[in-house]
């Protein structure tokens, strides 16, 4: 139904990406450091007031230091000078979910912690601040040129990667991550410091912060509250530490003020944070193969996941939190997809990769030198996506449906286990695996539920068996098809009958057998053979061959990105994302999906009430309160014009790991945080077309109206910088409110209150410049 609704009612025409050599509008997420050179006049003529050096300093505190990696798999800001930091609701939602239970809905009631000793602790969530950037491609390339393979290259790389982190950290508390970018042809290295004592502060209830649920899901217009709080605390000196009632509250360097002036169409707009992947630089092969070949069985897989799911879910509140934070994750990849796939032809993306490819081969045909370095890449890349024909489908079916259904994904874990047992390992070494495994147990069968993961079982596996090449089967298919005759419904019935993995208690007295000496205890269970039969498969039959051509991929890649560099000289080229900081930048712009249709720029509460008596109750269901609110139109300074505004969206280049990303005004100011891209644009990850790719935000007034009015948590908006001009959100200005406390700068009062007077004279001359350049 979901499906259907969204294809009859988003049926975008995104239009065609040309092959010119100069960067299109807005596209692109940029490195900090390498802003000045690369961007800077660019951001300033779109209205930006503030400098590269404002942006990414390791000499003064910056906006940089106001960003962080919220567990490595999201971006947060801070937003206090009492280490309060704002993310996506979704970002937090399962730290939200682990601390929900029947009689504890905080997903279904939201949760505010009224003071801090109220703040709920998060073992294992971390967030990670970027302490400096710099350019070490020279020390890692060291010695690479006499690499005689790839593999050697690799391993000269790492070597020289595991010198330079050494080297650079010896003696602090930082750590140090190197990336690859441009395939290789260049390094960055990130200095970082991670804090450990993250605690939960607030999140609305799921009616706001998830409201539209999958309905509205990588779609505009949006209304969705997704935003939730977290605190950062420190050790003593205000560095990280581990979870004690005795931290602090972590000072930051810098917090991003917040806008109450909110947004209008053109405005400047940069998004700051962590980007996970992109693949902007794929050949049409590749393009090809998501296309037709991954993407739709991928969608297919986890569409029939999500249907017996929901359907559990839908009869058990037990199940339904269990399984809530599970079912959105499997539900976010697979609408990306289907939006992705749709933009990749609506887009022409094959034949206009096809196009770029022609000109790169003209082009080096024509210099006897370019074909030295060249002349076989494209041949080569032909050829090694050829060699992934069925290894790549193989590879998506194990991880999407083998690896899909929960008992055969636990049990997997246990074949380390077996191995040793088979091979008479000591018995202390036994144990020590036992030890390991056994602080697993609790976490997963918290949201385990056999009788969903039963039918799970005989669907997905349904799809392997039937979908892929019998040639391409783990052998324990074999026993199915001659047992059951390719039931795999009589099959679950005998794997979830007989295996101890259905149940906690049956897991934890087998492991209790083991270490008592009774090494057959796991040996005969279905569903660790099952498991067995698969991993063997895929590491025998499908990772050699994959990991071979991808080693191959990498390094023509490396080549063909140099040649295109060279060959447009005239383009800004931005690496691809890799979970590394980056910088986004664009304008609050409104979009035509379809002809006939324009998408204006915001949304607003009366539209959340029109969806709310929609009659689509489940996604569009709302709290009371929040109604209450809006007949009253009691929405306090956070309103405007007797209006209540919601979301907006920018022209801003995202991708995931941007979810919670700060979306920062031209003076530096936060007016909305990052949670989702529209469903015509998600294609931007591989192709990225300016009229259609937009960037979905909460506007911050949003945040702070149910944080306030709400809620009734002012308590957190107190400890907030509230600014409604455009006066520079940089930490030396407006000083009394908003600069790094006297103790974080290590100044006394005086000596703070002399920095913040040069501070504004400082401000004022590079305003005035900044006009100039205007």
């Amino acid at each position: 139904m979901i499906s259907k609704r969204i294809l009859s009612f988003f049926a975008a025409a995104c239009l065609s990406i040309g092959i010119a050599t100069a960067t299109p509008p807005d596209e692109g997420m940029w490195l900090p450091m390498l802003l000045k050179q690369l961007n800077e006049a660019e951001m300033q003529n779109k209205g930006m007031k503030l400098t590269a050096e404002d942006i990414y300093s390791i000499n003064q505190s910056s906006l940089k230091d106001a960003i962080v990696s919220f567990g490595g798999f999201c971006t947060g800001e801070m937003i206090s000078a009492e280490g309060l930091l704002l993310t996506n609701h979704h970002c937090g939602y399962g730290q939200i979910q682990q601390h929900s239970s029947v009689e504890n809905d905080y997903l279904t009631n939201g949760f505010w912690a009224k003071n801090k000793s109220e703040e709920l602790p998060n073992p294992g969530l971390t967030a990670t601040f970027i302490v400096r950037m710099e350019d070490v491609t020279k020390q890692i390339l060291e010695g690479t040129a006499n690499a005689k393979t790839e593999a050697e290259r690799e391993s000269i790389v790492q070597r020289n990667m595991a010198k330079v982190r050494r080297e650079s950290t010896a003696g602090t508390h930082y750590d140090a991550v190197i990336r690859p970018f441009f395939y290789g042809n260049e390094y960055y290295m990130y200095i970082t410091e991670t804090f450990r004592d993250i605690r939960m502060v607030g999140a609305p209830p799921s009616s706001i912060g998830k409201f539209g649920g999958d309905t509205d899901n990588w779609m505009w217009p949006r209304h969705t509250g997704d935003f939730s709080l977290f605190r950062i605390y420190a050790g003593p000196n205000n560095e990280p530490a581990d979870y004690s009632p005795n931290n602090k509250p972590y000072k930051p360097k810098h917090h991003l003020p917040i806008s109450l002036s909110g947004v209008k169409e053109n405005d400047f707009t940069m998004v700051f944070g962590f980007p996970g992947r992109t693949n902007e630089y794929l050949t049409s092969q590749a393009v090809e193969e998501i296309y037709a070949v991954s993407n739709p069985h991928k969608i297919n897989i986890r569409e029939t996941k999500l249907n017996i799911l929901d359907k559990d879910m839908k009869a058990s509140d037990a199940v339904r939190i269990q399984y809530a934070a599970k079912y959105a994750s499997i539900a976010n990849a697979w609408k990306k997809w289907i939006g992705e796939s749709r933009g990749i032809r609506k887009a022409n993306a094959i034949e206009n990769k096809k196009q770029l490819e022609k000109q790169f081969a003209s082009w080096v045909a024509a210099d006897a030198n370019r074909k030295a370095k060249y002349g076989n890449v494209l041949a080569d890349f032909e050829k090694n996506y050829k060699a992934l024909d069925g290894i790549t489908l193989s590879r998506d079916y194990v991880m999407e449906a083998a690896y899909g259904v929960e008992i055969i994904r636990f049990a997997n874990t246990f074949t380390k286990l077996q191995e040793r047992l088979a091979n008479n390992a000591p018995q202390t070494e036994i144990n020590d695996q036992i030890t390991k495994l056994e602080r697993t147990i609790a976490p997963f069968y918290k949201d385990y539920n056999a009788p969903t993961d039963k039918k799970v079982f005989a669907a997905l596996l349904s799809l392997y068996y039937n979908n892929v090449d019998p040639k391409m089967h783990p052998t324990a298919f074999a026993t199915v098809r001659s047992k059951y005759k390719g039931d795999f419904t009589k099959y679950a019935e005998e794997v979830f009958a007989k295996s101890v993995f259905t149940s906690e208690a049956g897991v934890r007295k087998a492991l209790a057998d083991v270490k008592a000496g009774k090494k057959e205890a796991l040996k005969n269970d279905p569903a660790l053979q099952l498991a067995s039969s698969i991993t063997e498969h895929y590491s025998k039959n499908i990772m050699p061959t994959y990991a071979q051509v991808n080693d191959n991929l990498s390094l023509l890649y490396r080549s063909y990105l140099a040649g295109l560099r060279e060959m447009q000289s005239d383009k800004k080229f931005y690496p691809d994302a890799n979970s590394t900081l980056r910088v986004a930048y664009g304008k609050v712009e409104p979009y035509q999906p379809v002809d006939g249709v324009k998408y204006i720029h915001y949304t607003t509460l009366e539209g959340v009430i029109e969806k709310a008596e929609s009659g689509v109750a489940e996604d569009y269901a709302i709290p009371g309160r929040l109604k209450e609110l809006y007949d009253k139109k009691d929405y306090g300074r956070y309103g405007v014009n007797g209006e209540m505004p919601v979301a907006f969206i920018a022209s801003n280049h995202t991708t995931g790991g941007n979810s919670g990303s700060p979306v920062i005004n031209a003076n530096g100011q936060l007016i909305g945080t990052n949670f989702d891209r529209n469903w015509e644009g998600t294609m931007s990850d591989i192709v990225y077309n300016p009229d259609q790719v937009r960037n979905i935000s909460v506007d911050v007034r949003y945040m702070l109206f149910i944080v306030d009015k709400f809620a009734g948590a002012g308590h957190l908006v107190e400890e907030m910088t509230l600014v409604t001009d455009d006066t520079s959100g940089l930490p030396q200005v407006d000083a009394r409110r908003n600069a790094a406390p006297a103790e974080a700068t290590g100044l006394s009062k005086k000596e703070q209150r002399k920095a913040e007077k040069a501070a504004k004279k400082a401000a004022k001359k590079k305003a005035k410049k900044a006009a100039e350049v205007q």
